[in-house]
């Protein structure tokens, strides 16, 4: 074990760590190249579908040919990658015959009617939307967690459907996983603080306008969300089951986490809210294990597991921020403790940050695009 580790693992029992590691899922070094994967990225002028530009640059994802597609409204605008100028496409049935791995994040609506027709004509779709992820037969992957649910899927052998998941689960998933291996899960209780970036790129526009408005003494005038968004949280905006009680974007926590760990009898409860943040979600996790699990041990399952940063801090109350996670590749976790209100040692608690836009959208497809090579 390298000295920073060792010395991190030490400070743990004090409280004293806050060790930021380097996600180790591995980076394919090619850029454009004759022999490499022609990609399309659908519903480019967005903000995941903008953030798929920055992240395949920013890994170095090998691509011989790049189609850029969008609405109709999009088409004809110029945009700049790798050093070259490309011209937006209009999304057509015809787009993807010359395609080998498509990025979708146009919406779930685009995603059911365009998704198959790529497949038909031999495309792997790697899809950010919710359209197929409950899908029988259709992987739904976190590529740290779950990549064996992909294995059969590669490129040049023929189309297929990728599901991304939600990114309130693939951030939940990416802390919470590796303590799952070490003493399994039985409850998870998670209350969720989603940022502006995971309603678009308007949201984003309309928490900054509302916040100018709100300093200079004018009324917020609410267009995306039903309420004032700036200086104000409220319950996430997503369709709410009124029998229940729960919204949509809860119950995608319940369901998703089910079939990404194959484990059914896993039982989750969640309360998700929309808080006035750019980008980066926040969540706080209550977790109760089968077996015993302490701090320590936690923090080191942590540490070992790619995509993981931990900011642990106690002695000067220092924990994840979305503002560390902002742009940022990994998740952060922090305040592991234990539960105290348990008589045994089956329960902790840990607050976890990771960027929306990023890890939990347009990395994580990425990754899963580079699994198909």
């Amino acid at each position: 074990m390298q000295l920073a580790n060792r010395r991190c693992l030490q400070a743990r029992a004090s409280g004293t760590c806050r060790r930021v590691s380097r996600a180790r899922v591995a980076v394919v070094k090619a850029v454009k190249t004759a022999d490499g994967p022609r990609v399309a990225v659908v519903g480019v002028t967005g903000a995941v579908g903008q953030e798929f530009l920055t992240v395949l640059k920013e890994r170095n994802f090998p691509y011989s040919n790049m189609k850029l597609l969008a609405s109709a409204r999009s088409a004809g605008q110029k945009q700049e990658f790798e050093g070259h100028t490309y011209t937006v496409e209009e999304l057509t049935e015809n787009s993807f015959k010359d395609v080998d791995i498509a990025l979708f994040s146009a919406g779930g609506s685009i995603s059911k009617k365009f998704g198959p027709i790529a497949v038909k004509d031999g495309a792997i779709v790697v899809d950010n939307s919710s359209a197929f992820r409950m899908t029988e037969g259709v992987p739904l992957v976190i590529p740290e967690v779950n990549p064996e649910a992909m294995s059969h899927i590669k490129v040049g052998k023929g189309g297929a459907i990728i599901a991304n998941p939600n990114c309130s689960t693939i951030i939940a998933l990416m802390a919470v996983t590796p303590l799952h291996r070490v003493a399994t899960v039985k409850r998870m209780c998670v209350s969720t603080y989603q940022a502006a970036s995971g309603a678009g790129a308007a949201a984003m526009e309309e928490l900054r306008q509302q916040t100018r408005d709100v300093l200079d003494g004018k009324p917020a005038q609410p267009k995306i969300f039903p309420l004032q968004y700036a200086f104000n949280l409220f319950s996430h905006n997503s369709g709410m089951d009124v029998e229940l009680g729960y919204n949509e974007e809860e119950m995608k926590l319940v369901k998703e986490t089910r079939k990404i760990w194959n484990f059914e009898s896993v039982r989750i409860t969640a309360t998700c809210v929309r808080v006035p943040v750019m980008r980066a979600h926040a969540e706080s996790i209550n977790l109760e294990f089968e077996k015993d699990i302490s701090e320590a041990e936690a923090l080191e399952a942590l540490a070992a597991f790619p995509g993981v940063s931990i900011i642990n801090d106690r002695q000067n109350n220092r924990f994840p921020t979305p503002l560390d996670a902002t742009t940022k590749d990994n998740v952060f976790v922090g305040r592991v403790r234990r539960d105290i209100s348990r008589d045994d040692k089956k329960g902790l608690d840990l607050f976890v940050c990771g960027d929306q836009i990023k890890k939990g959208a347009a990395l994580n497809a990425v990754q899963i695009a580079e699994l198909l090579l």
